[in-house]
Formats: C-alpha cells, sequence, structure tokens
C-alpha cells in the first residue's frame, strides 16, 4: 500500500517537474542551413519543386516537406496549406524542426493598387493583419467603440482595425509590442528590386487567354493578409485607402508575423490573379490563377538566383 503510493508521490512529482520545466528545443530533422521556399498549396510550389533537386522527402505535422537545391541554395520547399492559421502552423514547424536561416513565400493575391493589374507581382516592405478587428456595436448615433478602445485606423462600418501584440526578440517573457507592420528583409528586397528589372513576365495563359497589357513588378509597398477571401469592390477600395497596400490574401501577414517573432529574415512575392471585386464581371481567379502563380515563381527564381 505505502509502496504504492511512494510511486503515485513520484510520478506525480514528475509530472509536475515536467509541466514546470523549460520547454525543450524541438528535435530537428536536418542540420543543414536551408531556405524555406512556400507556398499556400500545391500547384503554387509546382514550378519550384520542377527547377529543384529533390534529395529527400519528409512528412512533419501532416505536410510534406521537400529537402534539396534550388538556384544554387540548401532549401526545403513546403505547403502552408490555405489562411492564416495553416500558415502560421506551417512557419512555426519548418522553424522547430529544420535549420531555416531564411523565409522566401511566393503565390498568388488579389489586387489592391488600382495602378496594378492581373498578372503584376508585388513584392512588399511590410505587412499587416488587417482584419484583426474590433467588431463594435451600432447605436443611434453610429457605431461606438468601448470607452478603453482608441481607434488608430479609420473602420470600414462596424469593423475597426487593430495591431497585434507580439512578443518580439530579445524581449522579456510575455513583453508584448503592439505590431502593425511586420517589415520583409531590407537586404532581400533589395535584391528583389534589382533583378525585378529582368524578369520578363507571362502575359498568356497555356489556354492562350491573353492580358491586354504586359506586367509589372512592384517592389517595395504595403500588402495585407487576413482570413478572407475578398471579391468586394467597396472593400478593396477602403483597403486601398486605409492601408495603401499592393495585394491582399490570406497567408503572408501570418507568415510575416511567425518570422519576426523568431527572429528570421522574410520576403514575399504575390502575383495578381485577381483584382479582389474591383473588376468588371465575375472574379478573374478562376482564368488568370495559374498566370499569377508562373509568374510570382519567376520573380522568385531570379532572386533566388541573385542572392548571395
Amino acid at each position: 500500500m505505502f509502496g504504492r503510493l511512494a510511486s503515485l508521490v513520484v510520478v506525480a512529482g514528475f509530472l509536475l517537474s515536467a509541466c514546470s520545466a523549460p520547454q525543450q528545443e524541438f528535435l530537428k530533422l536536418d542540420a543543414t542551413p536551408r531556405i524555406a521556399v512556400i507556398s499556400a498549396f500545391g500547384a503554387e510550389l509546382e514550378a519550384f519543386k520542377a527547377e529543384a533537386d529533390i534529395k529527400k522527402e519528409v512528412v512533419v505535422n501532416g505536410r510534406m516537406v521537400y529537402l534539396g537545391t534550388l538556384a544554387g541554395h540548401e532549401v526545403l520547399m513546403t505547403e502552408s496549406g490555405v489562411s492564416m492559421v495553416n500558415a502560421a502552423m506551417a512557419s512555426q514547424t519548418i522553424l522547430d524542426r529544420f535549420t531555416v536561416t531564411h523565409i522566401v513565400f511566393s503565390g498568388i493575391a488579389g489586387g489592391v493598387n488600382p495602378n496594378l493589374r492581373v498578372g503584376d507581382v508585388a513584392v512588399p516592405a511590410q505587412w499587416a493583419e488587417y482584419q484583426e478587428n474590433f467588431f463594435v456595436r451600432e447605436t443611434s448615433d453610429g457605431y461606438a467603440p468601448p470607452p478603453w478602445f482608441t481607434p488608430a485606423l479609420p473602420n470600414y462600418g462596424m469593423m475597426f482595425p487593430q495591431g497585434v501584440s507580439v512578443v518580439l526578440p530579445g524581449a522579456g517573457p510575455d513583453e508584448e509590442t503592439n505590431v502593425t507592420w511586420f517589415v520583409a528583409d531590407p537586404a532581400m528586397v533589395t535584391v528583389a528590386r534589382q533583378v525585378a528589372q529582368s524578369v520578363d513576365l507571362d502575359q498568356c495563359t497555356s489556354e492562350g487567354i491573353c492580358l491586354e497589357h504586359d506586367p509589372v513588378i512592384q517592389v517595395g509597398g504595403h500588402g495585407v493578409a487576413g482570413p478572407t477571401f475578398v471579391d468586394n469592390a467597396g472593400y478593396r477600395e477602403y483597403v486601398w485607402s486605409v492601408w495603401e497596400a499592393d495585394a491582399l490574401d490570406m497567408e503572408s501577414s501570418a507568415v510575416a508575423h511567425v518570422a519576426t517573432v523568431n527572429g528570421v529574415p522574410f520576403i514575399i512575392f504575390r502575383s495578381l490573379s485577381d483584382l479582389a471585386g474591383g473588376g468588371p464581371g465575375e472574379n478573374e481567379i478562376g482564368t488568370f490563377f495559374q498566370l499569377a502563380a508562373i509568374n510570382s515563381a519567376k520573380v522568385m527564381l531570379a532572386f533566388l538566383d541573385a542572392w548571395e
């Protein structure tokens, strides 16, 4: 009886000790320093897989990770899945389980900047989680935020944007900073700006449907991401007026958030598959998805070729 009781006490003590101990480092699955190449889903990643020399494949948290070389660099390539939580999970997982020096993301997006068109490629210098909102109550005098919330940006109806609280590198435990913009690595943005002058973008789809303009590359400026597919002209105009975003999507700011908190340099390439509700007729993504994915990949591969 006393022996069993003593054993239970020892086990309980062990569990309490384990729960209170600092979290240990994850076991690394690969020690080689690598650039992480991420896309939201398979069709976006195919362009890189086709160009890479893949040496190994490993499944981590349900995601296939391809290890090899691309454009002269040791890389890992993986899909994040669609939307913010999937993107954050995938980004943190590869940082925990591999030796990642930089993160490079490529994919499609909705266009916000009225000066950009379908097929263009945006490489923003900073990203915001623009749908981190207070939904406030409506009164007879209009929308009324709670007295303890001071709006920093204009609202869209009941939606009042706010920043996100993060623990930045070098801060103490739980020492949070309110952040609006997650900044891409300036050196990487500089190289993207240099190669933008030399990349020829596709103008026609594989079905022979062609854009009426020559696509361009916009480096610098702003991007935004949130967990919503946007196909609404009014909301698109609001996002432009408030955030001056070149593009919006559903993953980039989550990747930027995780990279920033972990102190890992990042850059994100997005080609416009549609105009987020700003174009005539139905949404263009069904027609120009593949063209946009290829154009984004072209710019990103040129970047990797130039990145030392």
